[in-house]
């Protein structure tokens, strides 16, 4: 049997839970669509709902040590450039060049916990 799935949500947790939340409000320019103080905020993205959240003290040990994120996520841009300046005012301009990719060009940055956001833009259609 196949279970069936109506949703996907991505999570990222943190252990800097209101920081991690401010980040993304000022990136996103949106609150979130949820809220919970020190437990959980979640935002209504095209395709997808992102939520963050505070482990809670009997799990924070797994996230405490843990390296650095290995999930990435993408947000696609119209403009790359405005994308790299409202990241920049915000404090976290990218540590990277622009790359160009068969699929557009991109730029690699980071939120206050290190995980990864690939800003995308797509190639024009000619």
């Amino acid at each position: 049997m196949v279970f069936q799935y109506t949703e996907a949500l991505v999570t990222i947790a943190s252990l800097n839970f209101d920081n991690l939340v401010n980040f993304y409000i000022d990136l996103l320019s949106k609150t979130p669509v949820i809220y919970i103080p020190n437990v959980y905020a979640e935002w209504q993205l095209p395709g997808v709902r992102l939520g963050i959240f505070q482990p809670k003290k009997t799990h924070a040990f797994e996230f405490a040590n843990s390296a650095k994120s290995t999930i990435s996520l993408c947000l696609e841009v119209s403009n790359l450039e405005d994308a790299i300046a409202h990241l920049t005012n915000l404090g976290y301009p990218p540590p990277g060049k622009i790359s160009i990719a068969s699929h557009g060009r991109e730029i690699y940055v980071y939120d206050p916990d290190d995980n990864r956001i690939i800003l995308h833009e797509g190639k024009s259609p000619s």
